[in-house]
């Protein structure tokens, strides 16, 4: 169950870092609120997995989930580039994560 939260949390640090840059500064009402509720459960959702995984662990996978999950999201919607270095970068971040679940 702490790995499926985990993961979860990891998806939602997805969808806090991209509300925060939708939000303008917090300048748009909707982009804030979703910002604020995905940071916290997301951050609830890490400290419940975190009960028992190791912080180490579970923090950069946690981190690792949610840099792959928002340069995606940058490259599918936002019109960032999607570059075979940059794409290649982001299947080393995946290798490593799954590295330390695999090696937990």
């Amino acid at each position: 169950m702490a790995w499926f939260v985990l993961v979860v949390s990891g998806l939602l640090e997805t969808a806090w870092a991209v509300a925060l840059d939708r939000s303008a500064g917090f300048s748009r009402p909707l982009p804030s609120v979703v910002f604020v509720v995905t940071l916290v459960l997301s951050m609830l959702g890490l400290g419940y997995a975190l009960r028992e995984i190791p912080v180490g662990t579970g923090y950069a996978v946690w981190v690792g989930i949610g840099v792959v999950g928002t340069a995606l999201v940058g490259m599918v919607a936002l019109g960032e580039s999607a570059s075979l270095p940059r794409i290649g970068c982001l299947l080393l971040v995946v290798a490593g994560v799954v590295g330390l679940k695999l090696f937990h």
